[in-house]
């Protein structure tokens, strides 16, 4: 994947083990790990908002883009259902993301 995830670059810099940023930030260790090997599908930005303000950054400090080869499956839509989100949550369809933006009433 072309984005590169950073977060332990600014984790070496502020002298921070991954379990005091991930109760810091309000995630799971796991949770974080998996953001911080790159295997995370997604982001939501409150957690993103939240490693910057633990971290005291910006988001560029922690994502950065690389060119690369896209995987053919996914260079269609941009979206799969096989990926979840670093807080845990999953996201098969679109209309899964808009029912969480979708105004009550």
């Amino acid at each position: 994947m072309p984005i590169t995830v950073d977060i332990d670059v600014m984790m070496a810099r502020r002298k921070m083990s991954v379990g005091e940023l991930a109760e810091r930030v309000g995630i799971t260790p796991a949770n974080l790990a998996v953001l911080k090997n790159g295997r995370a599908k997604a982001v939501r930005f409150t957690t993103l908002a939240a490693l910057c303000e633990v971290l005291d950054c910006q988001p560029g400090d922690l994502l950065r883009w690389e060119p690369g080869p896209e995987d053919d499956s996914a260079a269609g839509s941009g979206r799969g259902s096989e990926g979840g989100s670093v807080d845990g949550s999953e996201r098969g369809s679109e209309a899964g993301a808009a029912a969480e933006t979708a105004p009550a009433g």
